[in-house]
């Protein structure tokens, strides 16, 4: 039985504390928050210590896994210490996303879990969905063909006015993620913005996007438009047929490209497809990420990586270079 810890416990970390619990592989044993309210009443919640230093708590529980639900700056600038910590006491590590919005940061953290063989995943949770997993593998099996494009989108009101790049840091590690996990590495970027009315901050923007193997892509994402549904919407196409996921768990249709019939997968309560919320797919990898060390799964094979979170940081890196000299940016050149 894995033991396993939380630091961070604001409203996500209190979900990943809940399905910590619910995994038959591991046991929660300890949450740290330095507002003592919030760890104390995490603590209370769930039947464990409560600690305010996580150094302190990673001496005195030793545990197995250490899940990093911290914020800060643009949701992502208190990851790194606790983080370089958990690593330090030799503990596997899930993050919440962004891994870093500070590059050299994130290239540490992930040189760090390398360099002791760590585990280390990130919160790309948006890939973990039945439904998800039956578009990659029908891409993997070639039932679109040759890859061609993929045209991403998502949107939430989300009112808050942080850093100029507020929206395009915080929203896009999900759809960069999604856009990689089913066309592969992203070379380079070109970045539209603009502003609602009232608005401080580049709150919707527009990226186009070239692949390592010559897909071409587009994304789109704004904290201007009230949730709905889908607020969601994933389309690939190659040469033999194309597919449309909405909000990743809702429903999958495939289009072939030789037939007029269509595959449809919705998510009901009546069908095998168990994905009912958005809830359910930090539930999902949760507990893959837990599976996957209970396993023994090798640091490099992990799903979701601090690598994957790093590469996308790269590419939303390089979209903002490139919204701000108005130019296309080759995402190798992001470097820190």
């Amino acid at each position: 039985m894995l033991r396993v810890v939380v630091v961070g416990m604001g409203p996500i970390g209190n979900v990943h504390a809940r399905h910590y619990q619910s995994s038959p592989h591991c046991a929660l044993v300890g949450v740290c928050d330095i507002i003592r309210e919030r760890a104390d009443e995490a603590a209370a919640r769930f039947g464990v210590p409560a600690f305010y230093s996580a150094p302190e708590m990673l001496k005195a529980l030793a545990p197995d896994i250490c899940g990093i639900c911290t914020g800060g700056e643009e949701y992502a600038s208190d990851h790194y210490e606790p983080t370089m910590q958990a690593f330090e006491a030799g503990c596997h590590v899930l993050g919440e996303k962004p891994i870093s919005n500070n590059i050299r940061q994130a290239q540490e953290m992930v040189d760090e879990a390398r360099k002791r063989g760590r585990c280390y995943g990130i919160n790309l949770n948006h890939r973990f969905t039945p439904l998800a997993r039956t578009a990659k593998r029908w891409v993997e099996e070639g039932r679109l063909g040759h890859l061609l494009f993929i045209n991403m989108a998502m949107w939430i009101m989300n009112p808050r006015e942080s850093s100029p790049w507020f929206q395009i840091k915080a929203l896009h590690p999900h759809t960069v993620d999604t856009m990689r996990y089913f066309c592969g590495d992203i070379k380079a970027v070109q970045c539209f913005a603009t502003k609602a009315p009232g608005r401080t901050i580049w709150s919707t923007a527009h990226f186009n996007m070239e692949f390592e193997n010559g897909v071409v892509g587009g994304l789109t994402g704004s904290y201007d438009i009230a949730r709905g549904h889908p607020m969601e919407r994933c389309e690939v196409a190659g040469t033999a047929g194309r597919f449309v996921l909405e909000d990743m768990f809702m429903e999958l249709t495939l289009y072939p490209a030789d037939t007029m019939e269509k595959t449809v997968i919705t998510n009901t309560p009546f069908g095998d497809i168990r994905e009912k919320t958005f809830d359910d797919t930090f539930r999902n990898r949760i507990h893959h990420f837990v599976e996957e060390v209970a396993q023994g799964c090798a640091p490099e094979a992990i799903d979701a990586s601090g690598a994957d979170g790093l590469a996308a940081q790269r590419v939303i890196a390089a979209a903002i270079e490139s919204f701000q000299h108005r130019t296309v940016v080759e995402v190798a050149s992001i470097t820190g």
